[in-house]
């Protein structure tokens, strides 16, 4: 079997796909890819790719302001890419799962090559 440059295993997944999905299931991946629509969602994604953070280091690495920041880490938390957890008064975000950190990179990757 031949590994898949993203690292997986591409024939064994694409025995996963042989059938068209579902259109829930369709609609549902539209909607994940639409969070990734935005320049300052990206930059939000990217920071936590170095690691968790508040709001307050999140907005110091994207430029943007608290209120745009906030809007967008919502949006984010809605497609389930980011996570909060509460750290006293503060609140910390992270991505999601390894999966997030994934897409970024090969969309990276993909758009460099």
């Amino acid at each position: 079997m031949i590994d898949c440059p993203c690292g997986c295993n591409r024939d064994s997944t694409t025995t996963l796909f042989q059938e068209m999905p579902d259109e829930e299931l369709l609609f549902d991946v539209a909607d994940l890819f639409k969070a990734f629509s935005d320049t300052t969602r990206i930059k939000i994604l990217f920071a936590l790719m170095g690691g968790d953070a508040s709001v307050n280091e999140i907005t110091a690495a994207v430029g943007c302001t608290q209120s745009a920041v906030s809007h967008q880490l919502r949006i984010l938390k809605q497609a389930r890419l980011v996570k909060a957890t509460r750290d006293g008064k503060n609140v910390i975000y992270s991505l999601s799962d390894n999966h997030v950190f994934t897409m970024l990179a090969q969309g990276i990757t993909h758009v460099c090559e």
